[in-house]
């Protein structure tokens, strides 16, 4: 049975509604906020680019939240600014290029924990050597077992080092092509 054209429009909006949730939902893999993630599903689906009023006056919620999230959504490159003419106002629309938004995240997190750890590496690597030679056997033996332990762990992040230049130079890509 075929149902009337206002019905159907209903259906559509509660199933949009629905991937907006789980989208939302999931997005602080991101490092964002479920409600910046409603408001990129807004503008993911919404007809034409959209100001900071429309988001506000859609999610019924603040123009300052919607600045603070489209900002972040900038950051991460999930939405871009565009220009139609004739319009004043900033317009957003998301970015077509999920792929750039996921390398963009992924490299910005993933960089700072692995220098930020590279850099504990040496600094404890650099403590062994000061105590490296001690008289004390016992010392000595854990001086030598925690050296081969930072190696180890230096071996992971330079190896995460290499992941990262995957994604940055965009080589992963022709590893793993876009779907």
């Amino acid at each position: 049975m075929l149902e009337n054209k206002e019905d159907e429009w209903q259906r559509l909006e509660e199933a949009r509604e629905r991937f907006i949730h789980e989208l939302s939902k999931n997005i602080y893999l991101y490092g964002i906020s479920e409600s910046v993630g409603r408001l990129y599903g807004t503008v993911l689906f919404a007809e034409s680019p959209m100001t900071l009023d429309q988001m506000s006056q859609e999610l019924k919620m603040s123009k300052t939240s919607m600045s603070t999230g489209i900002r972040a959504l900038l950051e991460a490159n999930m939405v871009e600014r565009v220009w139609q003419k004739g319009v004043r106002k900033d317009l957003y629309e998301t970015e077509n290029d999920w792929y750039k938004s996921f390398s963009t995240v992924f490299v910005k997190r993933w960089r700072t924990s692995v220098d930020n750890n590279l850099k504990a590496v040496y600094k404890l690597r650099s403590t062994l050597a000061e105590l490296s030679g001690t008289e004390d056997e016992t010392l000595q033996k854990t001086i030598e077992t925690d050296t081969a332990k930072l190696d180890h762990a230096q071996r992971y992040y330079e190896w995460l080092q290499e992941v990262i230049a995957l994604f940055e130079s965009e080589e992963i890509f022709k590893i793993i092509p876009k779907k």
